[in-house]
């Protein structure tokens, strides 16, 4: 199945929520990913698609869990 780019978009919005909600900005958030700011917004913006180990280190950088990340960016797309 295809997916469309703007369920991608989605799922960024749901990671930048996420984050501004715990307090974390993108350049923390990268840094303790060891990845470029640009890394985290590309991921914000339905640029860059992340798997799902990706999204467990994501949510764990942030203190969520990834669990319940997951299900909000399922129940949108």
């Amino acid at each position: 199945m295809w997916i469309q780019q703007k369920a991608y978009k989605k799922a960024g919005e749901v990671l930048a929520k996420s984050r501004q909600a715990e307090g974390i900005t993108q350049v923390e958030l990268a840094k303790k990913l060891r990845k470029p700011q640009s890394f985290v917004s590309n991921c914000e913006i339905g640029q860059r698609r992340i798997d799902v180990l990706e999204l467990i280190r994501i949510a764990k950088a942030m203190n969520v869990d990834a669990a319940d990340l997951f299900r909000r960016i399922a129940a949108i797309i």
